[in-house]
């Protein structure tokens, strides 16, 4: 693909995930905004905490596709791995920082996981069981966001290398680079852990009970 058109594709993949399913599922259905709650991130915890489970579940399919189309697509048009990288940063860094919120918006989790089913599928399945046992264990959603997607760069490593015999060093370096914005985008979760302040997970808000709107 000529650069110009590579320039494009990778600036349509951070308007793709800029796309804020929060905002729009909130005023779409008429439910509480988000941002006004909690961490006041557009992402599905918080959607969960605002919105109830059935709005939060839009909300996740929503972030996770925005991540798998741009990944997909560059896949198809391209092939290229490299461009397929370039084009999972940006949905992941539109996704933290969405030109339609003022670069503001969620963590980029679900959009990171959307990328990585495309990519890696199977990296996904490897580290998942991080993110929902820190959660499980601690009650802390960032912290488990964190370490879950640490554990996504070992998990395409050891991926590919079973399956290929070798890591195609694009893919292990969006998976540094797709942590590090979800790290940097939980700059404020890191310090309220540090100091104990960090808000825990009302796990009944996955059973309806601790929440709106089911």
């Amino acid at each position: 693909m000529p650069p110009l058109g590579a320039v494009i594709l990778v600036g349509l993949a951070y308007l793709a995930g800029s796309i804020p399913f929060g905002v729009l599922v909130a005023r779409l259905t008429g439910a509480p905004d988000p941002r006004t709650t909690g961490s006041g991130r557009t992402g599905g915890t918080n959607a969960l905490r605002a919105m109830g489970r059935r709005r939060a579940a839009v909300v996740v399919i929503g972030d996770i596709l925005k991540g798998v189309v741009p990944v997909l697509v560059a896949r198809l048009l391209t092939g290229d791995p490299a461009l397929e990288a370039a084009c999972g940063v940006a949905a992941v860094i539109g996704a933290a920082r969405s030109i339609f919120l003022g670069l503001h918006g969620g963590r980029g989790v679900a959009t990171g996981v959307g990328t990585m089913l495309v990519i890696q599928p199977l990296a996904v399945f490897l580290a998942a069981p991080v993110f929902v046992v820190v959660i499980l264990v601690t009650r802390y959603v960032s912290l488990g966001s964190l370490l879950g997607s640490a554990a996504m760069i070992p998990a395409v490593a050891l991926v590919f290398l079973v399956l290929n015999g070798t890591v195609p060093a694009a893919y292990l370096l969006y998976a540094v680079a797709g942590a590090a914005v979800v790290w940097i985008a939980h700059a404020d979760n890191i310090e309220r852990l540090l100091h104990g302040t960090e808000r825990k997970f009302d796990l009944s808000l996955l059973s309806g009970r601790g929440g709106p709107g089911g």
